[in-house]
């Protein structure tokens, strides 16, 4: 009996992965495997968001949960500074670039959380989040006055902008979210140059 229930469990097993192959939209407890995310997540997304949302992977989901913290803390930054009065021009019009720039991706990746039913915070938080800055960092940006604020906040956020681009990076070689990879091209992109134009700042000041 128990050899004739093995050969059952292995034929239907073999039957559900052919089948799984075939059809893309199939609810077949395998498909979320395939993904490389958790099951409830992946599972629910055919019939919740059909078409390319349900293209994407664990890494995807990570990307997201921990660029979205990262994002909302240039944000903040950049808010900071430009509360400060009789900052350098080019000072501001970098935060008010940066700011522009950050926020509504905060608000496009909260949106693919949502459609993959994933929350938009992860359990890893602090992990993988290179160039984030400490409480007693943004502590000491806070309290900077004239110069002294202008060279903490370009000394911060390059190194903000550097971990920025190690997660994009990370994103492109293990991601598969169309969306999610083409933002991580951008974000290398235009970080890459904000950073090159933040050190061209500093040494003017």
């Amino acid at each position: 009996m128990n050899t004739i229930k093995t050969m059952s469990v292995a034929a239907a097993l073999a039957a559900s992965l052919g089948l799984a192959g075939c059809a893309a939209g199939s609810t077949a407890s395998p498909m979320p495997m395939d993904h490389g995310s958790s099951g409830p997540m992946t599972s629910t997304m055919p019939s919740a968001m059909p078409g390319a949302s349900a293209d994407h992977n664990q890494a995807d989901t990570m990307f997201a949960q921990m660029m979205i913290p990262h994002h909302a803390q240039a944000v903040e930054m950049s808010g900071i500074i430009l509360a400060k009065p009789d900052m350098p021009a080019e000072i501001t019009a970098l935060a008010t670039k940066i700011k522009d720039a950050q926020a509504p991706e905060i608000e496009q990746m909260t949106g693919w959380l949502q459609g993959w039913n994933a929350p938009t915070t992860g359990d890893h938080s602090g992990h993988g989040m290179s160039g984030m800055v400490d409480d007693a960092g943004i502590d000491r940006l806070k309290a900077a006055t004239g110069t002294e604020a202008a060279r903490l906040f370009l000394e911060q956020m390059i190194g903000h902008h550097e971990g920025a681009i190690d997660m994009a990076q990370q994103e492109i070689s293990a991601g598969k979210f169309p969306d999610a990879l083409q933002l991580g091209h951008a974000i290398i992109e235009a970080q890459q140059a904000e950073i090159t134009e933040m050190k061209q700042l500093l040494a003017g000041l």
